[in-house]
């Protein structure tokens, strides 16, 4: 289905796209150039994991963070790789490292969260 285009759309999308690492919603409201509420980001950012434009990485502590990844080679599977969490500056970042697992037979695994937490390179 055809979404509507919208200025509030677009404004989150180009955010999220000039982005190098994972935002969160408090980040993204701040750096909007224009004045959204907070409900309106929220939908705007699930619909986008939705229609498979982003994805959301929970981190350990619960915090939502949305993500464009530039990273992956293959946008099929735009869940399955791994994120990095630097415990210095709090950023999120994809990385390309394809998540390996087995699961017992019978399972059937519908989305992974990968999160590894320490320094980031431009901490280190």
């Amino acid at each position: 289905m055809k979404r509507r285009n919208t200025p509030t759309k677009e404004a989150v999308l180009n955010l999220l796209s000039a982005s190098k690492k994972a935002l969160s919603q408090d980040a993204i409201e701040k750096q909007l150039d224009i004045k959204i509420n907070r409900a309106t980001i929220y939908r705007v950012l699930n619909r986008f994991c939705e229609d498979e434009i982003i994805h959301k990485i929970v981190a350990e502590d619960g915090k939502q963070y949305f993500a464009i990844c530039k990273k992956c080679e293959q946008p099929e599977t735009i869940q399955d790789h791994f994120h990095f969490r630097c415990l210095s500056c709090d950023s999120i970042e994809c990385l390309q490292i394809p998540v390996r697992y087995s699961v017992p037979e019978n399972y059937v695994v519908q989305q992974t969260n990968c999160i590894l937490t320490g320094i980031c390179s431009d901490c280190n």
